[in-house]
């Protein structure tokens, strides 16, 4: 069973819209109706999927709301039933201006100069499957709304990376693929035997935001290797597979976890993060009382804050990142029986680096 990524329910529900507005039939009973969405927008032909439409009802001649839910399938996503609103009005086209125009609706993540966080795949979806349909003189603005984007967004590292107020339209395919996956595993080490091939020095990055912070300290693209939760069986494979250097780079509050020997970083797999982060303030000289503080909060970005607070932040995280190196040498000896060099860069929500360790000028 496949699961489909947050674009797809948006444009289904735009395309939903559009269609009640010019009077098109959608599939299915009025009770439950369903909406086809061409998935592959780089092909003439590509593969379609019905997806279900919750609500549909026109506002008023030129404009119409439709409404879907987010479905990953069987995949663990946060997103998961989540209401998409697609608000679309249709208007006198002037030569010259866009025929589509994408909004920010509440919920909707923008960037910082006001645009919405539509990235090229989902605006090549909104493309292939609304303008086909759109009458010759006609321009279509189209309004995504997410009720729970906002508290949605706060769960991830959007904000790192300039994303505001709400959750991105991001992604490079339809269907989600789950970064817990054995699949997934068998695809990043097979992408780790290429680029082995030719460096021998590569960046582990996990997400695409560690990918950016990776780019911003000059490691070249092709010495980036995406990770997903997969660190320690692809510190193991690099190391067999003769990798001189790993620098592994990640949100502080995803990486954190190996600290504790944690080496599959997914959630559904272990936590123990505020744990592993008063084990280090007490390692680098905190109070029993001030680990106990640690232990209280509810994430580690509050955590860490209040070590800024009390004046040790910087020096705990440090022993953090140096406690990921050692851990990560342990595991590496266990289960490769060899050591590699090793390096870690840990940042916070903002994309602001918060510590390093074992990184050499080059």
């Amino acid at each position: 069973m496949s699961g489909y990524t947050l674009p797809v329910f948006a444009v289904a529900a735009a395309k939903a819209a559009l269609y009640h507005l010019l009077g098109i039939p959608v599939q299915g009973e009025p009770e439950h109706p369903t909406i086809a969405v061409q998935l592959q927008p780089e092909q003439d032909r590509g593969k379609e999927v019905g997806i279900p439409v919750q609500q549909l009802a026109c506002v008023d001649t030129e404009t119409a709301l439709a409404i879907t839910r987010s479905d990953p399938g069987p995949h663990l996503d946060l997103t998961r039933n989540t209401p998409i609103w697609a608000w679309v009005k249709r208007e006198l086209w002037v030569e010259g201006y866009p025929k589509l125009i994408l909004e920010a609706g509440e919920g909707m993540g923008r960037h910082g100069d006001g645009t919405p966080a539509i990235y090229a795949y989902a605006r090549q979806l909104f493309e292939v499957n609304l303008l086909p349909h759109l009458p010759v003189h006609s321009q279509l603005r189209v309004r995504i709304i997410l009720p729970e984007g906002k508290r949605l967004a706060e769960r991830t590292s959007n904000a790192a990376f300039g994303v505001l107020e709400g959750l991105a339209l991001l992604g490079t395919r339809a269907e989600v693929e789950p970064s817990s996956s054995a699949d997934s595993l068998e695809k990043a080490r097979q992408t780790l035997q290429q680029r082995l091939k030719q460096h021998k020095r590569l960046a582990f990055c996990v997400g695409s935001h560690g990918q950016q912070v990776a780019l911003r300290q000059g490691i070249p693209l092709e010495q980036v290797l995406l990770v997903a939760n997969w660190i320690g069986p692809l510190l193991v494979e690099a190391a067999l597979r003769g990798a001189e250097r790993i620098h592994m780079i990640g949100y502080h509050g995803k990486l954190i976890k190996l600290a504790g020997g944690i080496f599959n970083t997914s959630s559904h797999v272990a936590d123990g993060r505020l744990e592993i982060l008063a084990a280090a303030l007490i390692r680098w000289g905190g109070t029993a009382e001030q680990a106990r503080q640690v232990l209280a909060f509810a994430t580690v970005d509050a955590a860490v804050s209040y070590l800024n607070h009390i004046g040790c932040g910087p020096q705990v995280m440090e022993e953090v990142a140096a406690q990921i190196l050692r851990r990560a040498d342990r595991y590496l000896q266990k289960y490769a029986n060899c050591s590699l060099e090793l390096g870690v860069t840990l940042f916070d929500r903002q994309g602001q680096i918060v510590a390093q360790s074992g990184i050499q000028e080059s």
